[in-house]
């Protein structure tokens, strides 16, 4: 059995007896798609270099960021179960449309997956399962924002479609927004680069899984934190430099 520490699709942020945690990339599903045929997959190539594995959530394949799965049907049902019970916190840090007039706000809209003919999640007050997720504004720059996602719930999308609600869709997103790249120019004034020459600081879903906390095989609190990816985390810190925040 071979193990790594880090793989294109993937970096080792935890591992003991009972479980692995790592940190995805963008692009890559974890596990099977009810609707879209996935050549490779997460849960694959790791069951293949760590053994047997089983997936205890998943995220969005264009969502980078932490990812657990348990390694006997034993952890397995107890990490699923601590999801299922609320018992998981989830903090998630997302680049929007928009400057918020908030600093802090929820949205608890109802939700049901798979509610169109694009298999998005939408708004349903009357079939909707009951969905909660806190926000928190970090900073900003010229027409984008940077939040902190707290989902209390685990629905299919809940961010992305809380934050469309919000008037502030996810960049970049395909399904509940639009697929235009945010580039420098597009925030920094007075930029004097070349437009044809530009390339993009982010091209794909501004969408990080960047921490959990939860109960381990033996009861204690276990804290897990995926670093930024290279796109987000660069265009971070040109938002930072441009409106003199840290």
């Amino acid at each position: 059995m071979k193990k790594i520490t880090k793989h294109s699709f993937f970096s080792i942020i935890y591992e003991d007896d009972y479980m692995l945690a790592v940190n995805k990339t963008s692009g890559i599903a974890v596990g099977p798609d009810r609707w879209d045929e996935v050549k490779e997959r997460l849960d694959n190539i790791l069951s293949r270099l760590y053994g047997k594995l089983f997936m205890v959530h998943r995220i969005d394949r264009d969502t980078s960021g932490l990812v657990v799965f348990a390694k006997d049907l034993e952890t397995h049902k107890q990490l699923s179960k601590a999801f299922e019970c609320r018992l998981v916190k989830k903090r998630y840090l997302a680049i929007i449309h928009g400057r918020p007039v908030w600093k802090e706000t929820s949205c608890d809209l109802p939700l049901v997956p798979d509610g169109d003919k694009q298999h998005r999640t939408i708004i349903d007050k009357y079939r909707g399962k009951k969905s909660l997720t806190q926000f928190r504004l970090l900073g900003g720059a010229g027409n984008y924002g940077i939040v902190e996602a707290l989902p209390e719930t685990g629905r299919t999308h809940q961010i992305r479609v809380h934050l469309t609600c919000l008037g502030h869709p996810v960049v970049c997103d395909p399904l509940y927004g639009d697929t235009k790249p945010v580039f420098l120019s597009s925030f920094k004034r007075g930029w004097r680069g070349d437009p044809l020459e530009e390339r993009p600081l982010l091209a794909r879903l501004g969408l990080h899984a960047a921490a959990l906390i939860l109960p381990d095989c033996q009861g204690n609190s276990l804290s897990l934190e995926a670093p930024l990816p290279r796109d987000i985390g660069a265009l971070i810190k040109q938002m930072e430099k441009t409106s003199g925040i840290r």
